[in-house]
């Protein structure tokens, strides 16, 4: 039987995954860092008041107004979506996974990855409500 040139060896998947979580972990210590300066920039000099606690306003509560803040170059904004990014790294991964198993025809892990992917959902969903 003809080998399938196609096909994706287990070393080639080695490094796209090392290069997904690689770029995923620089990408959310750039837009941390950025958001962190521009915080420092606009706030650096406000006395901390450490004796009554501040919630954040409802803007930085959902994805959709994080990436909004972020938009508009808030500080906090910026903040908070490399931490959303830095989490959404691994979650890449697995749903990557999911793909290169798939596409390697392995069925038994493409099951096994699609319920940690489950998992990691239900997490996240069951977490934040």
């Amino acid at each position: 039987m003809p080998e399938d040139k196609s096909a994706w060896t287990d070393r080639q998947i080695e490094l796209i995954v090392g290069n997904l979580l690689r770029t995923g972990v620089i990408l959310a210590a750039t837009v941390v860092f950025v958001g962190g300066v521009i915080y420092l920039w606009r706030h650096g000099r406000e006395i901390a008041d450490y004796r009554t606690f501040h919630e954040e306003g409802p803007e930085l509560r959902s994805v959709s107004g994080i990436v909004k803040s972020a938009y508009h170059l808030r500080g906090q904004g910026l903040i908070q979506l490399g931490l959303l990014l830095l989490i959404a790294t691994p979650v890449a991964r697995v749903v990557f996974t999911v793909f290169a198993f798939f596409m390697e025809r392995d069925y038994t892990y493409v099951a096994v990855s699609l319920i940690v992917l489950g998992i990691l959902v239900l997490g996240f969903v069951v977490g934040y409500g």
